[in-house]
């Protein structure tokens, strides 16, 4: 098992109600298929885009929220790069329910990029985007789970996100099935669901998914 639980400040303990799902059912059964994106059109210039921006952030805009804290993170638009209040804004905008916003928190306290490292609490920005469709934080709790030598738990994340269309996963399980800790079936599996989520498979793919079967 991971020895990677949260902290106090990453969420409510867990119940010890058999009929209540655990951490790991909710990661596994949920975040199967990728949210819906943000498409509203912002100015051109960029003290508009600004003006504009702010406006919605005081509103409880959550994607306006997470991108001001984009703006600040890398000092764009005339303004200074502040880390500090870019996770400042990424925090607001995750409680007001940005998906992106939890997976820029996960990168930050778990590399400590900006703020001291606080793994655990990284893991659970993470879990929280993953179980909303986020393909990116599926694969990180892969790579957090194989580095810890969870190779299964590792490899249902990777096999939930490959069939979402994520192909850095793919390569994670393929480079699993060569150091024996997945199967030909396993990889075979990844391979056709990395297909049919991407409407078409590139040759190579095809190929070594065929050569698998036999």
């Amino acid at each position: 098992m991971s020895n990677l639980a949260p902290d106090a400040r990453a969420g409510p303990a867990e119940s010890n109600d058999p009929a209540v799902p655990t951490l790991q059912q909710r990661l596994m059964a949920s975040g199967l298929e990728r949210p819906e994106g943000d498409r509203t059109p912002i100015p051109g210039d960029d003290t508009s885009k600004l003006a504009m921006t702010q406006k919605r952030v005081d509103k409880g805009d959550a994607v306006a929220t997470k991108t001001l804290g984009d703006w600040y993170y890398y000092g764009m638009l005339g303004l200074a790069k502040n880390v500090s209040r870019a996770i400042e804004l990424w925090t607001e905008a995750a409680e007001l329910g940005s998906i992106d916003a939890h997976y820029q928190l996960g990168d930050s306290y778990y590399y400590g990029d900006g703020i001291e490292e606080d793994k655990p609490r990284g893991i659970h920005h993470w879990q929280q985007a993953a179980m909303e469709g986020d393909t990116e934080s599926r694969n990180k709790l892969g790579d957090v789970e194989y580095d810890n030598g969870n190779y299964q738990i590792a490899l249902q994340h990777y096999m939930i996100s490959v069939k979402m269309g994520y192909e850095r996963s793919l390569y994670g399980i393929k480079e699993m099935f060569k150091e024996g800790h997945a199967t030909k079936a396993q990889y075979a599996e990844a391979l056709l669901g990395y297909r049919d989520a991407v409407g078409e498979m590139k040759s190579p793919q095809r190929e070594e998914a065929k050569r698998l079967a036999r």
